[in-house]
Formats: structure tokens, sequence, C-alpha cells
């Protein structure tokens, strides 16, 4: 499958999210949200949240359903790819900016450590949605047992993303 030429896929549970038809909480996406004090008539302080938009018209990230770790994060292209196996060396610039994605939501749940992160992708057949997904986990080393036979540096169902940035940089692909 790939890239698709259309923007998403009806049957790919990562696109109904991408086009608001899933019920999850987006952590990072098209809004910014600005929390502002506000006195009211009864001098009571309240909070109001307001929506600026600050496009991001390419990425989003939530929650994994089944956390790894404390904090674990999914970065997602809105343009349906099927895994990582379908990036070519022009996808580079993608993968650099869901990192930093990932990296922004980890800071902003204040993951103290960043060098304690792990982040990659499932390495088809192994991935359970077939739509390009950055797993950002931390803390890395309190990662269950469990956990590590999936996300861990001796799995082989998942590729760092230095190594799928080193393969699409070298070979243009994901091997």
């Amino acid at each position: 499958m790939g890239t698709q030429d259309a923007s998403w896929i009806e049957d790919c549970p990562f696109c109904l999210i991408v086009n608001n038809q899933a019920d999850t909480e987006i952590l990072l996406s098209v809004s910014t949200r600005l929390f502002l004090h506000v006195q009211e008539v009864n001098s009571v302080n309240s909070c109001l949240c307001l929506c600026v938009s600050v496009q991001d018209d390419e990425l989003l990230c939530f929650r994994d359903m089944k956390p790894g770790a404390i904090h674990h994060y999914l970065v997602i292209p809105r343009t349906h790819i099927d895994n990582c196996k379908c990036l070519q060396g022009d996808h580079i610039p993608l993968v650099e900016r869901m990192i930093e994605m990932a990296t922004s939501v980890l800071e902003k749940n204040k993951v103290g450590d960043l060098s304690d992160v792990r982040m990659g992708f499932h390495i088809p057949p192994f991935s359970s949605v077939p739509h390009l997904h950055l797993h950002a986990l931390a803390p890395a080393s309190k990662m269950n047992f469990k956990a590590q036979l999936h996300y861990g540096p001796q799995s082989h169902w998942f590729i760092t993303v230095d190594k799928v940035l080193s393969q699409l940089r070298t070979r243009g692909k994901v091997r």
C-alpha cells in the first residue's frame, strides 16, 4: 500500500483519529491552548481555555491505548503511510518532525531525563495499526518485561528512530 494518494484510508483507526471520527484526546496538533486567569464578577478566579490556531497540517500526537511506559505517546502523520518500510529518503524531514513533536510532548509532560527515552517504529508484520506511528516511551529504564519485548533494544519487532533515519540516509529506504 505505502503512501496513499488519498489523505486517509476509511478503515484505518489512525485515519479516523486524524479526521475527528474517533474519541481520542489529541495532545499536540492543530491548536495550542492558552490558559488565562480571569477575574469573575463574584471575585473568584477561574481558568478560561482559549484555542489559538497553530496549524500543523502534517502531524498529531496522542497517548497509546496500551502504554508500555509511564509516558507512552504516538506521533502520526495526517497523510496515510502504511509503516516504516514504506518510508523513502524524501521522508527524512517528516521523521525528523515526528521526533521534534514527540520530544515536545515529553517535555510538556515533564519528562526530566530525555536520555532515558525510547523512540521508534514497529517493523511489519508486527504493526498493530497499519498507519505509520512513532512510539515515544519514557522512562525507558522502567519499562516492564512485556514492554521490553515490544519496544526494547533486543526486540525483533521494533526499530529505533535513529536506525530508521540512518537507513533512509544511506539506503533511501528501511529494510
